[in-house]
């Protein structure tokens, strides 16, 4: 049953199962997320829970946004994602109303989840650091040393060229993550392994798409 829920990453701790084994985790802060909008088929043209997480003050949103947020009974949202479901799907965060909180304890320990992030940016990168290639000769008269190479006859059909550039700051998504622990009462959840971002990074949690059985 598919399902999702909007965290934030805390950062990474190690804890040990039931056997004495060393498993790395990702803590995920799962603050009760609330439905802001339910999207149907009729209305939309497909079926979406769309969450918001963690409060922002109002002086800091727009009016849109206070209007929106209003109508779930709720305060303006730093993060917004729309949870999307094939149309006749039956799942759980269908039928939830605006309004609604949707908490951790939707996930349970050992379900495979697909976790979404943004990646760590890194600014204006060489193509060494950027694409991994490999430096010239660092002898003094070599000439070339970190620099991307030969254009070659190519001069204005330069799409694909991997040049240097900013690096990072894209949307990663890490598959068949495993659910370690979730702690309902500190509203966190245990993610084994790294998920993309930095700390404090927000991100997206839902059942995995392509999980073997």
């Amino acid at each position: 049953m598919a399902k999702g829920i909007l965290g934030r990453k805390l950062g990474m701790t190690q804890i040990f199962d039931a056997n004495g084994t060393l498993i790395p985790v990702t803590i995920v802060d799962v603050t009760p997320n609330v439905v802001l909008q339910q999207k149907t088929v009729e209305t939309d043209g497909y079926v979406a829970t769309q969450l918001g997480y963690e409060d922002k003050k109002e002086k800091h949103s727009t009016k849109p946004e206070i209007g929106h947020a209003k109508k779930a009974e709720t305060a303006p949202k730093r993060f917004i994602k729309e949870i999307r479901f094939k149309e006749g799907l039956a799942n759980e965060l269908v039928n939830f109303t605006v309004g609604q909180e949707v908490k951790g304890d939707i996930f349970q320990e050992g379900d495979i989840i697909d976790v979404t992030g943004t990646s760590k940016g890194h600014g204006y990168e060489g193509c060494i650091k950027r694409h991994g290639q490999n430096r010239g000769p660092m002898a003094h008269g070599s000439r070339y040393h970190r620099r991307p190479g030969s254009m070659g006859p190519i001069k204005g059909n330069m799409k694909g060229k991997k040049l240097p550039g900013h690096m990072g700051v894209l949307t990663v998504t890490i598959q068949n993550l495993k659910v370690v622990k979730v702690d309902t009462e500190r509203e966190i959840i245990l993610v084994s392994g790294n998920i993309p971002g930095p700390k404090k990074g927000f991100v997206v949690i839902k059942s995995a798409i392509k999980s073997s059985k």
